[in-house]
């Protein structure tokens, strides 16, 4: 699966496209997903994220070497 957040493990969801006369129709719901590089001061590198609006938040409120820690704990090579 190509678009999942790589912080917060967003994926497309599944729905109904619903139309003015009320007829459904099968549609999925894709997550905001950037790609966004940030640069790494503690390891002195660049490193590139697949993420989401919400985990360009978390980062910016928990800090990055925070996140890219509990990343690598969950076994995520970054």
């Amino acid at each position: 699966m190509a678009r999942v957040c790589q912080v917060t493990g967003k994926t497309p969801i599944g729905g109904n496209k619903v139309s003015h006369s009320n007829i459904k129709t099968k549609r999925r719901f894709l997550p905001n997903l950037q790609t966004k590089r940030y640069f790494l001061a503690e390891e002195d590198k660049w490193i590139t994220l697949k993420v989401s609006s919400e985990a360009i938040r978390t980062i910016n409120k928990r800090g990055l070497y925070t996140v890219v820690k509990e990343l690598r704990a969950q076994g995520q090579h970054i």
